[in-house]
């Protein structure tokens, strides 16, 4: 039903800025979108995402240093990075969510993104 292409990633300094963008492949309503990343040793977590009115959610580490855009019409969201930490590093995954109680959930292939010190 959805399928998401993602660009952007790779490596960068520390203090450095990535832009991450998704693309949403799809003919449904997205209700959510954004971005979660699996970092060494950790399960995947939420970077950032977005609903359909706009409303923003950020994890605690990430905010203050990453923004998070989406465009509902085109179906895309832009996570810009600034600010970049080395415990940044990981694979990110694009994430669309259709808001349904079963197969709600889909995702890109992921993007590496690594921070050096």
């Amino acid at each position: 039903q959805v399928q998401l292409v993602e660009s952007g990633g790779g490596l960068v300094q520390a203090g450095g800025s990535l832009k991450l963008s998704c693309a949403a492949r799809t003919t449904v309503s997205i209700h959510e979108m954004g971005w979660f990343r699996q970092t060494p040793g950790k399960e995947r977590e939420m970077v950032a995402i977005k609903d359909r009115e706009g409303t923003a959610f950020y994890a605690d580490s990430v905010k203050g240093r990453f923004t998070l855009s989406r465009d509902i019409f085109k179906n895309t969201v832009t996570l810009q990075m600034n600010n970049l930490k080395p415990e940044d590093t990981g694979i990110y995954y694009c994430n669309a969510d259709l808001g349904l109680r079963v197969n709600s959930d889909f995702w890109g292939r992921g993007t590496q993104v690594t921070v050096s010190s």
